[in-house]
């Protein structure tokens, strides 16, 4: 992690358990008076909105089914939690998956991330976000109602329940910068609301200012320490926050150091052929919000951002559609995948790209040839009206290889299939052991695939399965994964040393990709694949050969199916002789959304051997 990171952990651990970190983030603040709620009504700072523009805009739902059902359960308590599940929340400090109930006035710094007891802390944030805000705006939207007493009331409940600096709810400055940034969408949706009152203005401003106060003191942990989406969150939340709130006497500083720091992130974190240094698509899917937020606001304010914010957003669209499968809009499950959502402002599902990478061309006046569908309304709120024209679909027809060297992907398009390749070296942290994975998409079906994360926060089997290399489709040696794992987000012996390559010829096209991995259990351990993709057939022929690996140690070629693969196509391997491999059947995990799992057929080809070859296609 470098020397930097190192003398930065180091002090912030002293400052921690000596209490200094503590007398940093005082409490029992007092009120202040910025303004009255007549002054920021009558304010020139724009907003992706206005009242005249949605009361005389076009779009219309025409499906509400699904969004009103989150509504009514809202408003008797329930929640959709990462898009998959249902909870009852009975307060703002109760895990709901777990019940365990934290204190509201214990200094957010002697509160641990993880705890047995409690559970995964992200389950008490999920509310606190208030992403639920944008289905009530939506919802009131749509069906011409009005629901302001509700919204500014779980505000007002919320400043209630969460002392300034105290409880599980200040632990995380992004978690605070995006209620910050909620609550301002919510603010400006309902600016002239009568239940917006000039108590209630002030105490909501209050809390604004103090929960922006304690992101700027702290934002160098995510400058340095975590330096990944935390950090563009943070300081993209201090530039708007100092550009939409001008009266706070701070606003300046947060305004210009937010710029000029996120336009760092930025360079560093977008690599520059559109790869993300997280490596992961729904992290990637996060900075795609970000920067929407950040140049559609910037340019409606008279500003601009330096031009590589400009150059990496773009680039950043071309290597996620690159990735996309036309038919669904979904990505392939790959990296970590929090089930983070910013600003949910549509009613496709939550693997559904479309919404966010249809908002942020818009803002960039790019055409990504979606045609039309629900997947427009994101781009309606955050970048103005989308155009009504009718885009034609990007063909099917055809085949089209892409790789993105830095990061480390290639994506094959051949007529209805997608054919995917993770294989990269490490500059910057690995989050999962997922090497030469393998992705197979037909017809909008992932058929071979990722088994995804699960939760950050569970029992140490479970964590090592789902960041590990037995979760994914490439080769394992006996039960060691590709890098050394540490604790948490930590892996040792990164691989430094990969590379990838298509070559096309005329029946066919084959990616070459190789990697020098398993360092902590011998030196020189290299793996190749070569992937064929025979051109406008579904047939797949995968040849895995292992270099200088200890000979006791026998080789897995582990598969992940889809339910439905089975029924379609069917897989052998051989050895270099040609003699048929058995396939052993072992129970797996599939984690299609964040806190969900469910048991699946897991497909392992094993030999003594250093080679195996492997067939896939349609049942004859």
């Amino acid at each position: 992690m470098g020397l930097r990171y190192v003398l930065f952990r180091t002090l912030h651990e002293v400052q921690v358990r000596t209490g200094l970190l503590r007398q940093r983030f005082p409490i029992d603040l007092p009120a202040e008076d910025f303004t009255t709620l007549a002054a920021w009504q009558a304010s020139d700072t724009s907003f992706f909105f206005d009242k005249p523009f949605l009361e005389k805009a076009p779009f219309a739902l025409s499906r509400p089914g699904s969004l009103i059902k989150r509504v009514k359960e809202l408003q008797k308590g329930k929640l959709l939690f990462f898009g998959s599940t249902w909870y009852t929340v009975t307060d703002w400090l109760t895990n709901p998956k777990t019940g365990y109930r934290y204190n509201s006035t214990q200094h957010w710094t002697t509160i641990p991330d993880l705890s047995p007891e409690a559970g995964d802390i992200k389950y008490v944030w999920e509310k606190s976000r208030f992403t639920f805000l944008y289905d009530l705006i939506r919802y009131d939207f749509h069906q011409k109602e009005d629901q302001s007493e509700l919204v500014f009331s779980e505000i007002e409940n919320w400043i209630e329940a969460n002392p300034v600096n105290c409880g599980p709810n200040w632990r995380c400055s992004q978690e605070i910068t995006l209620r910050v940034l909620n609550w301002t969408f919510a603010l400006h949706y309902y600016k002239t609301s009568p239940q917006l009152t000039e108590e209630r203005f002030s105490r909501i401003l209050n809390s604004l200012y103090r929960q922006m106060q304690h992101v700027e003191e702290n934002i160098h942990f995510s400058r340095i320490a975590v330096r990944n989406n935390h950090a563009l969150t943070e300081t993209l939340g201090l530039y708007l926050v100092g550009m939409l709130y001008p009266f706070f006497q701070e606003s300046t500083r947060w305004k210009e150091q937010g710029k000029r720091w996120f336009e760092e992130e930025v360079g560093y974190q977008i690599y520059q052929d559109g790869t993300f240094l997280q490596f992961s698509m729904n992290y990637h899917r996060v900075v795609v919000q970000l920067l929407t937020w950040a140049i559609q606001l910037a340019h409606r304010n008279g500003e601009r951002w330096s031009e590589i914010v400009y150059d990496r957003a773009r680039k950043s669209l071309q290597f996620l559609r690159a990735c996309q499968d036309d038919r669904s809009g979904w990505l392939p499950n790959s990296g970590n995948n929090d089930g983070a959502l910013f600003f949910p402002l549509s009613e496709c599902h939550f693997r559904d790209y479309r919404p966010q990478l249809y908002a942020l061309a818009t803002t960039l006046g790019e055409d990504l040839n979606y045609g039309h569908g629900t997947w427009k309304e994101e781009a309606f709120w955050l970048a103005g009206q989308p155009s009504t024209r009718k885009a034609a679909r990007r063909s099917s027809k055809g085949t089209q290889s892409h790789a993105f060297h830095k990061g480390g992907y290639y994506i094959l398009r051949d007529h209805s299939t997608l054919t995917f390749l993770r294989c990269g070296s490490y500059q910057d942290r690995p989050f999962q052991a997922d090497n030469l994975h393998l992705d197979i998409w037909v017809n909008g079906q992932n058929v071979l695939r990722d088994a995804g994360s699960y939760q950050y926060n569970t029992d140490e089997e479970l964590i090592r399965y789902f960041a590990g290399t037995a979760s994914h489709n490439t080769i394992m040696l006996d039960e060691h994964d590709q890098m050394r794992k540490g604790p948490r987000f930590i892996w040792y012996d990164w691989i430094r040393r990969a590379g990838g390559e298509w070559k096309e010829n005329g029946e066919s096209t084959m990616f070459r990709g190789w990697f020098q991995g398993y360092s902590h259990l011998s030196s020189g351990i290299i793996h190749t694949r070569n992937v064929t993709k025979v051109t406008g057939q579904l047939h797949w022929i995968i040849e895995d050969e292992i270099l200088n690996a200890p000979t006791h140690l026998p080789m897995h070629q582990l598969w992940h199916p889809s339910e439905a693969f089975f029924d379609t196509y069917e897989i052998n391997a051989y050895t270099s002789q040609g003699e048929p491999i058995p396939p052993i059947e072992t129970e797996g995990w599939y984690s299609g959304l964040y806190g969900t799992k469910t048991a699946t057929p897991r497909l392992a080809f094993t030999t003594t051997e250093r080679y195996i070859q492997t067939e896939i296609r349609v049942k004859s």
